[in-house]
């Protein structure tokens, strides 16, 4: 498959109608890649349902910042040596994605996470996911099992 989109010499950004936007972080396996898209594609359908209403809207807002922070598509950029804070950021946004993603009552694996930060020196960062994970847990945003 060849990629129809145009990007800039350096491949850290695509061009569409001669405005540059950041590319998505090449590192990300394509499954996990895949999977934040589509959940990135249902957070935007989620912001035109929510027709402007304000929790809803937000909290669909919510959703494709996430989605769009997991890609490295804003955020700490990808290409520059990584910011601890700026992981933390991208590894809680990258769980909470995933969890969206995915049905109901389904679990994601830390280390698909990592993946996502942190490939392909994903390993490194498995103790940031799980101090992440602990913290999300710790407010209620996601459960451990």
């Amino acid at each position: 498959m060849t990629d129809a989109v145009e990007r800039t010499a350096d491949g850290r950004h695509i061009v569409v109608d001669g405005r540059r936007w950041r590319a998505t972080d090449p590192e990300i396996p394509d499954p996990l890649r895949i999977e934040l898209v589509r959940e990135l594609m249902a957070a935007r359908r989620a912001v035109g349902d929510a027709s402007g209403e304000a929790g809803p809207t937000a909290a669909a807002r919510a959703r494709v910042h996430d989605a769009k922070i997991a890609l490295g598509e804003r955020g700490h950029p990808w290409w520059e040596p990584p910011d601890p804070e700026a992981q933390r950021r991208r590894t809680a946004a990258a769980i909470r994605t995933l969890l969206r993603a995915r049905d109901d009552g389904k679990t994601i694996c830390p280390s698909d996470a990592a993946r996502i930060v942190a490939s392909p020196h994903w390993r490194e960062s498995m103790d940031t996911v799980r101090s992440v994970g602990v913290e999300l847990a710790a407010a209620d945003e996601i459960e451990i099992t």
